[in-house]
């Protein structure tokens, strides 16, 4: 059965600048999301995975839509995100910690798809039905 997989920009990233403490663990997790189904970026980690590139199409060249699949973010997904957010406020979250993070949370909740990151612990917290992938 193939699965779906969002991916999180952390993961990018780390496979893209060749980060020499999660370049292996992140490639093998990405490379095993392939394998299992289709991988699934969205607006925010399109963006977010922008920065460390001059042009567009550099980055399409890395993050190609025929390996990908760009969706839409998902009006509902903005909702949850929200609450999750105002959640982590109240338990007294830090406000460094940006909104994009939950809507990504979200939008693989509100599809049903697994999330590819490396930040386990908030993921799971605030999102209890997606199933994470992390570095134990």
């Amino acid at each position: 059965m193939s699965e779906a997989t969002l991916v999180d920009t952390s993961v990018l990233l780390d496979v893209l600048a060749d980060d020499p403490v999660w370049m292996d663990w992140s490639g093998r997790a990405l490379a095993e999301a392939f394998d299992a189904g289709s991988v699934v970026i969205n607006q925010l980690v399109y963006a977010e995975a922008s920065v460390g590139f001059e042009r567009v199409e550099l980055l399409d060249d890395v993050l190609p839509a025929s390996h990908f699949t760009r969706e839409n973010l998902p009006w509902a997904a903005g909702f949850l995100a929200g609450k999750a957010f105002i959640s982590y406020r109240r338990r007294g979250g830090a406000r460094r910690s940006p909104l994009a993070d939950f809507y990504i949370g979200a939008h693989a909740a509100v599809r049903g798809y697994r999330l590819l990151t490396r930040d386990k612990a908030r993921y799971s917290t605030y999102f209890p039905t997606v199933k994470v992938i992390a570095p134990q």
